[in-house]
């Protein structure tokens, strides 16, 4: 009987210990499941951020999520802040995922995901809001630049978070620009950067574009874009329709001004006075046309052009040839047949001097090749010694 009571005795301490165990393994891998877990999140002003916060394992205990300020935005499925743009997506004892629109960079921090266990566990999740950069602005160029005057052309955008980049382009091609000038507005930053240069006539036209990279902007960033103006003064160029004007023959001279602004009209002037034939000088534009040429017409045509910056001016000389005398002592045929027959005495030296230097050459392989010759008969004939 002792010894059975014994065996009874053993047989429960036996069972309570493996009972003991197990719950405590249980309680070990329930402890440790249950923990919430959260992930960082990262979304663009203006869009929307979904906050997720999971339990593995879970015995009927409430979630909460609470702003960085520790205000409790939802516990569970049940609303606490007043907030249209904060609602529920998802409510379970294993997830609570809310959403808040329209993110704001005062959305950014550190939100709070609690397990109302005890002790009550947490996890942190932080919210990253990145600012889009405005529409850049150049200024620095508000009326039309002089040549060889300094311009500072500045490009400004702001609300960029982290701080954008600016690249400058001049007719698409990148240029160097001044160091990047960045300062924080708030949550946000203004990015300025500046481009000096001298202008001259070459700038008159020209097109430089400022050009906004952002992480958010992705492969279209923002870019704006200013035509320089140059006022210069100007260039004149007369050009003449006829190399040879011959009497009776239609003449017509252009005058070719370029300034900024640009010279209207130009004045035409012979010999320092005026036209003397008003009715065969005809003035179109900046054009000088004489219809028919005479003798009288010779002498100094000046073409002057003005703007507010100053004048210049071309001149061209004239002389009226006679037909009648060109054709009758023909002095083109005669320097024609000169230089005809100095490129035929030419050729026929240069033809001797080869000829001479040919034959010479060869006459020189001719005897190399005999004493070679020689030189061969000779060796074949020696005796032949047999040791």
């Amino acid at each position: 009987m002792m010894l059975q009571q014994h065996l009874l005795f053993v047989l429960y301490s036996f069972c309570g210990i493996v009972i003991k165990e197990a719950a405590t393994k249980n309680k070990v891998k329930g402890s440790q499941a249950q923990f919430p877990i959260t992930q960082n999140v990262t979304v663009v002003e203006g869009s929307t951020a979904n906050m997720t916060c999971r339990v593995d394992y879970n015995d009927n205990t409430s979630l909460q999520w609470s702003n960085p300020a520790q205000q409790t935005l939802f516990f569970g499925d049940k609303k606490a802040l007043r907030d249209n743009r904060i609602e529920l997506v998802r409510a379970s004892w294993k997830e609570l995922t809310i959403s808040i629109s329209d993110v704001a960079l005062s959305d950014e921090g550190q939100y709070t995901c609690s397990l109302f266990t005890m002790p009550v566990k947490t996890s942190k999740a932080f919210l990253t809001v990145l600012g889009v950069p405005a529409k850049p602005e150049i200024t620095g160029l508000s009326r039309p630049a002089q040549e060889g005057e300094d311009v500072t052309l500045t490009c400004t955008t702001s609300g960029s978070k982290p701080a954008a980049d600016i690249r400058w382009f001049r007719n698409d091609k990148e240029v160097q620009a001044g160091q990047k000038e960045v300062n924080a507005t708030g949550r946000s930053f203004t990015v300025r950067s500046s481009v000096h240069l001298k202008v001259d006539r070459k700038d008159d036209g020209a097109a430089y574009t400022c050009v906004v990279e952002h992480v958010t902007l992705g492969s279209l960033p923002h870019q704006v874009t200013e035509v320089l103006e140059v006022h210069y003064p100007p260039q004149v160029k007369i050009v003449h329709s006829v190399i040879v004007p011959q009497e009776g023959q239609y003449f017509k001279l252009e005058c070719m001004s370029k300034g900024n602004p640009l010279p209207e009209p130009v004045m035409w002037t012979k010999d320092g006075g005026e036209l003397p034939d008003i009715e065969r000088m005809i003035v179109e534009g900046r054009d000088l046309i004489i219809t028919t040429l005479n003798k009288t017409d010779n002498g100094t045509y000046r073409c002057e052009a003005s703007n507010h910056l100053g004048t210049n001016r071309d001149e061209f000389v004239l002389y009226v040839y006679d037909p009648n005398a060109l054709t009758q002592h023909g002095p083109d045929h005669a320097l024609i047949g000169g230089v005809v027959a100095v490129v035929v005495f030419i050729t026929l030296c240069f033809i001797i001097v080869l000829g001479r230097y040919l034959a010479r050459h060869k006459d020189i392989t001719r005897e190399r090749q005999e004493m070679w010759f020689i030189s061969s008969r000779k060796t074949l004939a020696l005796p032949i010694i047999t040791l």
